[in-house]
């Protein structure tokens, strides 16, 4: 199975965005690193928007 490009850009760009990580790093990580850090962030987005 194949990693769509647009996934991958959304997933760059929404790490870059919250952290502020140059493209180059981004990419070095796994697939796995990548959603991780991409799922710490959206849980991290939830808690601050739910006020805690």
């Amino acid at each position: 199975m194949t990693y769509g490009a647009d996934r991958l850009h959304e997933e760059v760009s929404y790490v870059a965005y919250h952290f502020h990580w140059p493209r180059t790093e981004i990419l070095a990580l796994t697939h796995a690193e990548r959603a991780r850090y991409v799922a710490e962030i959206a849980r991290i987005n939830t808690r601050m928007n739910e006020g805690q």
